[in-house]
């Protein structure tokens, strides 16, 4: 029984104990936040103070900083929207300028060969009729030496007779 007894005691001196030191725990508990609330309601002033003062400025700042570099993105993708226009247009321009002047030395190569063509014909014709001119000359003399052939062949052929028959009569 003594046994017990002190079986008993010591749960009930155990269990008491531990019930006061958990009162205990709470009171410096309840302590300790009664202590911590004007703590806490500084972070939460400091809090919203920050906000206003320090992060909305920032953020406006930011803000702006952001918009002025979309801006500037924005500015230099249409300056390269521009530029690349005007280079289509340029090669554009330079496309049918080449081809103006294609067109124009092909109107000059065609010029140049029908004014070739123009003094080959002539030239030709020239020739032709040199050729023409020669032949009548040639033709003309050539009749002219038949006559005189034939002059001159009836005046051999009599003084070749002549000289037949004198020899004739002198033998």
């Amino acid at each position: 029984m003594r046994r017990v007894l002190t079986l008993w005691a010591k749960v009930h001196l155990y269990g008491s104990s531990n019930h006061l030191k958990m009162e205990a725990t709470l009171h410096a508990l309840s302590g300790i936040l009664l202590k911590a609330i004007p703590t806490f309601l500084l972070v939460i002033l400091l809090h919203f103070y920050l906000k206003y003062m320090f992060f909305k400025p920032l953020e406006k700042v930011l803000k702006a900083r952001y918009d002025a570099t979309e801006g500037a993105r924005k500015q230099a993708a249409d300056s390269l929207e521009k530029a690349a226009a005007k280079t289509a247009e340029y090669e554009a321009a330079l496309r049918a300028a080449r081809g103006e002047i294609y067109q124009a030395q092909e109107q000059l190569h065609r010029k140049l060969q029908e004014e070739q063509s123009g003094r080959i014909a002539a030239a030709r014709e020239k020739a032709e009729a040199a050729l023409r001119d020669a032949k009548a000359e040639v033709g003309a003399e050539m009749a002219k030496a038949k006559e005189e052939l034939a002059a001159e062949s009836d005046a051999l052929a009599s003084q070749i007779a002549a000289a037949i028959l004198s020899r004739g009569a002198m033998a």
